[in-house]
């Protein structure tokens, strides 16, 4: 069946590309391996946070549809892939799915076409892995037979200001022909399209965005830990240094960083200079101040306990909010996990409250979800503010009875200690 566009991987960046080509008017159609995600789309039903049930119902009446059948690519005239890109048990990069997504592309592939990808993934990727495995499976040949371009996802989970629309989409092919034609179909579903030098800039782009925040969420993580050690208020030093109307980018503390990017897009830089005999050490120093934070959130938590006379071992703690940002569901890479993990270690019974997690475990293990958040607070020994959802501002992590660690330097009160 001939379509506009198929998009491979319907997660957080396949999933919205394929609503805004619906809205743009393109015939579109979502392959991905998961069969749950094929049928709960089928079903109309969303399984991702920055979309509706209301919004897959708009995509189906537009045509779309979903499918695990990778030989819908055979008939499109552009292809994007849109695979995730992690990290291994070891922390090195994992380029399996994008292998995967582009030997089933290329398998059926056909003159003509637009392959574009939108993985993240260190330099060189488009042309030193994802073109040899187009062109064995297919047979054709890149700028001859068909076009391969790369254009990185800047997909923020829950910003309703920006969305694919209005965030400039990067781009560049492998070939001036290449690139012509990536333009051509990102102008029909952005306002601005911007044309990188190559591939190998598209891709380091994507990577220093994220590499960025990372460095600067250490920095100010180190200062967090500098002025907890000799009595400075962290939060007020942050409001002082923001009233600055140039060179100061605020950043915040917190217990760790989450989600699929930023703890994941610096290794990929790091990984790919290690293999060509350079060394970021900007990078390192940064992840080793990451990586400190959950066990700090353990130790102020065993330090506010022990003010009250009381030891971790055998306290209630509970945890509110569990996922890696505010107000969505999305738990990948989120601190809570390690958080957890430290606090059982030391004996504690540990619970949480998070109205957009229904489940969440630490190491296979199942922490026990509390439904009413007064209840919670009422019969928790210690309380850590983990993620500062909009449900948490009423109020009543201050009014708690219970002594409460502020991670995230949201809430005011007299039990409430800021990280």
């Amino acid at each position: 069946m001939a379509c506009d566009l198929v998009v491979v991987g319907l997660g957080y960046v396949g999933l919205p590309l394929a609503r805004r080509a619906c809205e743009a008017g393109l015939s579109t159609v979502g392959y991905d391996i998961s069969e749950q995600v094929v049928s709960h789309l089928s079903d109309g039903r969303s399984h991702i946070d920055d979309l509706s049930d209301a919004d897959i119902t708009a995509m189906r009446a537009a045509g779309f549809r979903a499918t695990t059948d990778p030989r819908v690519a055979g008939g499109a005239d552009t292809v994007v892939v849109c695979v995730p890109t992690g990290l291994t048990p070891d922390g090195d990069p994992d380029l399996a799915a994008l292998r995967a997504a582009c030997r089933s592309v290329g398998a059926g592939l056909r003159p003509g076409t637009l392959v574009v990808v939108e993985s993240t993934s260190h330099p060189g990727t488009t042309e030193e892995l994802v073109r040899p495995l187009l062109e064995r499976s297919s047979g054709l040949r890149v700028g001859d037979d068909f076009h391969l371009a790369y254009s990185p996802e800047r997909i923020d989970p829950g910003n309703a200001a920006h969305g694919i629309r209005n965030t400039p989409r990067v781009v560049s092919g492998c070939t001036p022909l290449c690139t012509k034609y990536a333009v051509a179909f990102y102008g029909r579903l952005v306002d601005t399209v911007v044309v990188a030098r190559g591939t190998r800039e598209a891709e380091m782009a994507k990577l220093l965005e994220n590499t960025y925040r990372y460095v600067n969420i250490a920095l100010v993580d180190e200062v967090a830990l500098y002025c907890d050690k000799v009595g400075i208020d962290v939060w007020d030093v942050l409001r002082c240094a923001g009233t600055k109307p140039f060179g100061f980018s605020a950043f915040s503390p917190g217990p760790g960083i989450g989600g699929h990017c930023i703890p994941v897009d610096p290794r990929y830089l790091e990984a790919k200079a290690e293999s060509e005999g350079f060394s970021f050490r900007m990078l390192s120093a940064a992840r080793g101040v990451v990586a400190q934070m959950p066990a700090h959130v353990v130790r102020r938590a065993a330090g506010l306990l022990r003010e009250e006379g009381r030891s971790l071992n055998g306290a209630r703690v509970l945890l509110l909010g569990v996922s890696y940002k505010p107000d969505v569901a999305d738990v990948r890479e989120t601190p809570a996990t390690q958080v957890a993990r430290g606090l059982r270690a030391r004996g504690a019974s540990v619970s949480y409250h998070d109205p957009y997690v229904p489940r969440f475990s630490a190491d296979g293990v199942p922490l026990p979800r509390e439904e009413s958040l007064a209840e919670a607070l009422a019969s928790a020994d210690l309380a850590v503010l983990l993620q500062d959802h909009a449900c948490y501002e009423a109020g009543l992590p201050a009014q708690a009875r219970c002594a409460v660690l502020d991670t995230r330097g949201s809430t005011e009160g007299e039990r409430v200690s800021r990280l």
